[in-house]
């Protein structure tokens, strides 16, 4: 007779209840689940925009693509009203909708995508003819290099020695010449030193952190040595950037539109601060993507162009903490503290049968030492509360019949996947949303190298939910 550990048994019966509350939710929303040929990893990701004028002038790896807010509101025929992106990260969605002459609203906690909505707004709506001769004239003149005063490059602990010796000399030189044109220009010409931060840099954006290239001479022994390759010289990337950005501006007046721009309307903070706040039945569509259940942070990821912006170190302790749970950093928020009303919400998650299912198997995985992070566990729970706050804010604020479009990514820990589609569709589900449709993805993600040496390949769903409000 075989006899199995006691840890063993809980590992299995934890496997066994996610197994069945997963095919619960299968079996629930059989024939919502729609593979669609038109989308792919480069339409739901920055990918597409790349090629895509004033879109592609900073490189935002979490965004979704213009094409993909034209592609659903195209199909689900969304032509007039107001929309809202609660996450609205470099402004994909906001400006997508204005051109498509829609109002768009949106609300953004990071301090960088902040920058990029308002200098974006700033030189489509706001440039003057001069400020444009302003430009021109740095990019002609090469105005950095005349400059024989040097302005101090803010840091952070985690940036300190980010550029080559001579690039930060430069950068330095640039920043002392912008003090000289108005603000207008003075905006424009940090926005674009924002654009090329990376690839002046001696790192590389790795979705939990930086990644150092051996020259920067911060490999520790016995780790994986990277080369990035080539590392940019600052004059090349700086004046490439800024006649893109002149280019689009230029291209982007000559164009034909069908329907005048619609406005839009940026709230700088949390969502989770700011929802609560607006209007019902306010809004005709949402089109969001939150931050997925992936561990990324931002705060690093971000963290050289975050210090040029002035954020320092304590900042971004505190920014962590605001953002949705997503990093194993993140602290449990009191949720219901926050907001009396959303006991409802958290009282949803308290009975989502799949989320308690794994977050049990987490937990027992954590006692056993096997997660190789201990704040894995509390990080899962903290963000499908949070997303349950999230929303069900968003049913409030939706008319009726209107739509709410979601991409997210489903994910992997200690080998077991997390439907995140399905928990998030039940959840919506009991606030007054119908799932019309899960679109899916033809290719599935496939799970980090660390979880694919350890438990073997499977490809994850990356959809975009359909929500109805009723």
């Amino acid at each position: 007779m075989l006899i199995k550990e006691k840890g063993q048994l809980l590992h299995e019966t934890s496997l066994d209840s996610i197994s069945d509350e997963d095919l619960r939710l299968l079996n629930h929303f059989k024939g919502k689940f729609i593979v669609h040929p038109n989308l792919n990893r480069k339409v739901v990701s920055f990918q597409a925009n790349k090629d895509r004028p004033a879109f592609r002038w900073f490189k935002f790896k979490e965004a979704f693509s213009a094409s993909l807010v034209e592609f659903l509101f195209r199909k689900y025929s969304i032509r007039s009203g107001t929309i809202l992106d609660p996450f609205a990260g470099s402004g994909t969605a906001l400006f997508a909708a204005s051109d498509l002459g829609l109002k768009a609203d949106g609300i953004e906690i990071l301090p960088l995508c902040q920058q990029i909505i308002a200098t974006r707004l700033c030189l489509e709506r706001n440039f003057a003819a001069e400020d444009f001769r302003a430009i021109k004239q740095w990019i002609s003149g090469h105005t950095w290099n005349t400059s024989k005063e040097k302005s101090p490059l803010p840091e952070l602990r985690i940036t300190k020695g980010a550029y080559p010796s001579e690039t930060l000399r430069e950068i330095q030189r640039y920043l002392a010449a912008t003090k000289h044109e108005n603000s207008q220009v003075q905006s424009i010409l940090r926005f674009a030193l924002l654009c090329v931060l990376e690839i002046v840099s001696y790192t590389r954006k790795d979705g939990q952190y930086l990644r150092w290239d051996h020259r920067a001479g911060r490999t520790l022994p016995g780790k994986i040595v990277f080369h990035k390759n080539r590392i940019e010289d600052f004059d090349s990337a700086i004046t490439a950037k800024l006649t893109e950005i002149l280019n689009d501006v230029s291209y982007n007046q000559k164009l034909v539109r069908p329907n005048p721009k619609g406005d839009i309307q940026l709230w700088p903070g949390s969502c989770l601060d700011i929802l609560p706040t607006l209007p019902e039945k306010e809004y005709d569509a949402i089109m969001t993507s939150p931050p997925y259940c992936n561990r990324y942070d931002y705060t690093r990821t971000y963290a050289l162009e975050l210090a040029l912006l002035g954020i320092n170190d304590r900042d971004i302790v505190n920014l962590r903490q605001q953002l949705l749970s997503c990093t194993v950093e993140n602290r449990e928020k009191d949720l219901v503290q926050m907001n009396s009303k959303w006991s409802e919400a958290v009282e949803i998650a308290d009975n989502q049968k799949l989320l308690q299912a794994m977050l049990s198997f987490l937990e027992d995985q954590n006692a056993q030492h096997k997660l190789n992070n201990t704040g894995i566990p509390r990080m899962v729970r903290g963000y499908f509360y949070d997303m349950a706050c999230v929303i069900s804010e968003c049913s409030r604020i939706m008319k009726e019949n209107a739509l709410m479009f979601m991409v997210n990514d489903n994910v992997r820990y200690a080998g077991a996947s997390i439907s995140v589609d399905m928990i998030l569709s039940d959840m919506a589900e009991k606030v007054d949303l119908q799932v019309e449709n899960i679109l899916v993805l033809p290719d599935g993600k496939g799970n980090s190298s660390q979880q694919m040496g350890a438990h073997g390949i499977e490809p994850l769903r990356k959809c975009v939910y359909v929500w109805r409000k009723k």
